[in-house]
Order: structure tokens, then C-alpha cells, then sequence
């Protein structure tokens, strides 16, 4: 029986070592290739890069998550309140542009180069 367990664990041995070692086509050669190169594991950004972010840019975020991950309720709460106070603060602003354009502005000096007028 001793004999018997031995021959089988040399066999297992064995045939670990060639699954392991051998190339799996047959030809005892080394495997070539490997694996794939990986991809990457960021998302596109999608964030406009050619003007400011508004507040519809931070609502369509979603954030890729990692191994540790993050807390998702947590952030979707920052976001929505960044996003919140974009959309406020973009309107505070053309609020005051536009209040701005209906002021009149001081009358020139003497001798001074004329002010340039609100863009049309």
C-alpha cells in the first residue's frame, strides 16, 4: 500500500509540474504571449475640458470604483450639492451681468479714450 500512495504522489507531482511547466500545445515549449495587457482601470473623464463646468456635468459624473470602493450614498450627496450650487451661482451670475448691462456706466472725461461697451 505504502508503494502504491508513493507512486501515486509522484504522478501527481509530475503531472503538476508539466500542467505547470508545459506550454499546453503539445510541444514541451514555453508558453509565449502571457496574458493580455490589461485595461485601464480609470474611466474615460468625462468632464469637458474646452469650457467651465456647469452643474448637468457634475450630475453626469459616475466615479469608477476601486477595490476599497468608496461610499456611494456619501458622494452622491457632495455631488449633488456641488452640482446645486453651480446651478446657483451660475444664475447669480447672469443675474448680475445682466443688471450690469442695464447700468449706465460713468460719463467719460475730457480728453479720455472712449469705455468699451457690454458685448452685444
Amino acid at each position: 500500500m505504502f508503494w502504491f500512495l508513493m507512486a501515486a504522489m509522484v504522478a501527481v507531482v509530475a503531472a503538476v509540474a508539466l500542467a505547470v511547466l508545459g506550454s499546453g500545445d503539445g510541444s514541451g515549449g514555453p508558453v509565449t504571449g502571457g496574458l493580455p495587457e490589461a485595461e485601464p482601470d480609470r474611466a474615460h473623464d468625462p468632464l469637458p475640458v474646452d469650457r467651465p463646468l456647469t452643474a448637468a456635468d457634475v450630475v453626469a459624473v459616475r466615479l469608477p470604483l476601486a477595490a476599497r470602493g468608496y461610499r456611494m450614498a456619501e458622494t452622491d450627496d457632495v455631488l449633488d450639492r456641488l452640482a446645486a450650487e453651480l446651478a446657483e451661482r451660475d444664475a447669480r451670475i447672469a443675474a448680475l451681468e445682466e443688471e450690469l448691462g442695464r447700468v449706465p456706466g460713468p460719463p467719460p472725461l475730457p480728453g479720455s479714450p472712449p469705455l468699451p461697451g457690454p458685448a452685444v
